[in-house]
């Protein structure tokens, strides 16, 4: 459940994801507003009223994230980085990118543009607000923006330290690139830096919790173990990068799959198939030619009566850019189109022809092993 995001919409080519978890959080922020800051400086209103100003603080907060990660978005397309998605998570996000940096100073500059958006919307928002208390605006209206100017000032600021993956962790690591000359070492340490951080928070969240400050010890609590999470993953990532970039997927196929024909009936399928050799996807193949594919969810929605009615090709996937790959395709472009994408399993071809299947699971084990058998430096 916590790996799922949501589409929300697709604005400049850039498709724009939530993650779940950013619900939950979001939830317990505009509960912390209600319940704590608005009635702690804006005195004497009704508890209707604080719930409409969290709320509308809230959908602020959600479009300054967007605002902050289209700042990096915009930077790295300058830097020919493409970035199919952008992925919120409640204090930052996420840009999906099929490549690294090409340089320090790439890196540097699109990790500072978010931060720097954050400052400009805060300085707009405050003036706003000051705009506003001379113009007597009510005190609701008031309320809204200077929290929005704050959470954007803490937004941006928050995001400066220097820890991966925040944009200060990432500007260090361009530093110690420039430096070092080592992109994959700058982000080991810069990653370090990011969990040693994360761990601190951790602790200074549990020191709230127990000096009685249950709601900020479990906001420090949890962006800690978010920090130690990303900064983990975001080393591995390049170590896959790294140990496994420029290899062509044919390399790591199973080639020769077994395959069904599209006039096989679905209810053959499932005993023949799917109950004997337990795949859950088979390529839907006609003489020598691949027409699509098959797999076990989209049987799971028919009843079970319909089974002998129904043909594969009644129900099978088409070919698609998002389920097949070329066999020259790069390992790391194939696993970018599975996250994309969420299929776990792609189609190779040579043509119109099945060259063989290649699994996110078989990816994984693939890199598990080169990790053991070369190492981490």
């Amino acid at each position: 459940m916590f790996n799922r995001q949501v589409t929300l919409c697709d604005i400049l080519g850039f498709k724009v994801r939530l993650h779940v978890s950013w619900i939950f959080l979001a939830v317990l922020a505009t509960w912390s507003l209600v319940r704590g800051y608005f009635p702690e400086y804006y005195l004497g209103l009704s508890d209707s009223t604080y719930w409409w100003m969290g709320i509308v603080a809230m959908t602020g907060v959600f479009g300054s994230l967007v605002v902050h990660e289209f700042a990096h978005a915009w930077v790295a397309r300058r830097y020919d980085m493409p970035i199919s998605n952008i992925t919120l998570f409640i204090f930052g996000g996420v840009e999906q990118m099929d490549k690294e940096p090409p340089s320090p100073k790439a890196e540097a500059l699109m990790a500072i543009a978010g931060p720097l958006s954050s400052f400009a919307l805060s300085g707009s928002l405050y003036l706003a607000f000051e705009v506003g208390y001379q113009a007597h605006l009510p005190l609701p209206a008031l309320g809204v923006l200077g929290c929005l100017a704050a959470a954007n000032s803490l937004l941006g600021g928050f995001n400066l330290i220097p820890a991966f993956p925040l944009d200060g962790g990432r500007a260090l690591r361009a530093g110690l690139w420039h430096w070092r000359k080592d992109f994959r070492r700058a982000t080991q340490w810069a990653s370090r830096a990011g969990s040693i951080f994360g761990l601190l928070l951790i602790l200074s969240g549990l020191a709230y919790v127990i000096t009685g400050n249950f709601i900020a010890g479990m906001w420090w609590f949890i962006v800690g173990l978010y920090l130690r999470g990303a900064a983990a993953t975001s080393y591995y990532q390049v170590v896959a990068r790294t140990m496994l970039g420029g290899e062509p997927i044919q390399r790591f196929m199973t080639p020769n799959p077994v395959t069904v024909s599209s006039d096989l009936s679905v209810e053959k399928l499932v005993e023949d198939h799917f109950y004997r050799s337990l795949h859950t996807m088979y390529p839907v193949v006609d003489e020598t030619r691949l027409v699509g594919c098959i797999n076990s969810k989209q049987i799971s929605g028919i009843p079970r009566d319909r089974w002998s009615q129904l043909l594969v090709r009644d129900i099978a996937l088409p070919c698609t850019k998002d389920n097949t790959v070329d066999m020259e395709t790069g390992v790391l472009a194939a696993l970018a189109l599975m996250n994309r994408t969420g299929n776990s399993q792609l189609l190779v071809v040579d043509g119109d022809r099945l060259a063989g299947i290649v699994t996110l699971k078989d990816l994984l084990k693939l890199l598990a092993l080169k990790l053991d058998l070369e190492g981490v430096s």
